[in-house]
């Protein structure tokens, strides 16, 4: 009798337990529809800044690659007259005359390689308790101190990882990546530059913000090194061209 009591009590327990449960998994079901619209509630193609960042790169190297089919095509046609001809020989002339101030020819001589790098972890594998994401990584504002310093020293030229430094280039800092000419780099940075190599470090030592960034070095393990030895640079590659460039009246305004 027990044993049968026991039973019913169970189917009992079934009957209506199944019931209740479906219902709920229906409310659930309906409530996500209406969250969703009917999508996926956490698509796996949503666009982030590093695709973003590579997609942008890839551009890039396509159209450097039709630049410089577009430019073998120009450089193959002088034109017929002779006139033409004495016209672009004397724009030739001019422009290799301009080249190496303009920084598109290669550099050799004595100057100065400043490194930065992302902090390190401890022979633990542990980074310092107190430090923030922002504390261990090498920030944009950090490469423009040592770029200004550099240029304020007077350095003939500066060079960045493979790339020459000029008046148009602006080294753009993405998450923990260096954006430079549409090409992205990771630390360490590598800045090289000729000139009188003293005048060089007096400038960074004398810098405010460098000053900070050493000091954050030593705190926190970022790097920083500079080395004095024989350097030499590449020519800039990429097109130059100023679309918004006005000349400078008299006055400088």
């Amino acid at each position: 009798m027990d044993n049968r009591s026991t039973a019913a009590r169970k189917r009992s327990v079934w009957r209506f337990g199944v019931p209740v449960v479906c219902v709920a998994a229906g409310l659930l079901l309906g409530a996500t529809h209406g969250v969703s619209g009917g999508g996926e509630i956490r698509r796996s193609d949503a666009p982030r800044l590093v695709d973003l960042v590579r997609e942008t790169q890839a551009s890039v190297d396509r159209l450097s690659a039709q630049r410089d089919a577009l430019a073998g095509q120009v450089d193959n046609h002088h034109g017929d007259s002779p006139g033409t001809a004495a016209a672009l020989a004397a724009l030739t002339k001019r422009a290799d005359a301009l080249a190496p101030q303009a920084g598109l020819t290669p550099l050799q001589g004595p100057g100065l390689v400043v490194t930065l790098n992302d902090a390190q972890r401890d022979a633990q594998g542990r980074f310092p308790r107190d430090a923030s994401p922002d504390d261990l990584v090498v920030h944009q504002q950090d490469i423009e101190a040592v770029l200004n310093a550099l240029w304020s020293a007077g350095a003939e030229g500066i060079q960045m990882q493979d790339q020459r430094i000029i008046g148009t280039s602006a080294p753009r800092c993405v998450g923990n990546t260096l954006l430079l000419n549409g090409r992205t780099y990771s630390p360490p940075y590598v800045i090289t530059a000729i000139g009188d190599a003293t005048a060089m470090q007096q400038a960074l030592a004398a810098a405010p913000l460098v000053t900070l960034y050493k000091q954050y070095a030593v705190r926190f393990g970022l790097g920083y090194t500079e080395e004095r030895r024989d350097v030499e640079l590449n020519g800039y590659t990429p097109p130059v061209r100023m679309k918004f460039a006005q000349p400078i009246g008299p006055l400088g305004y």
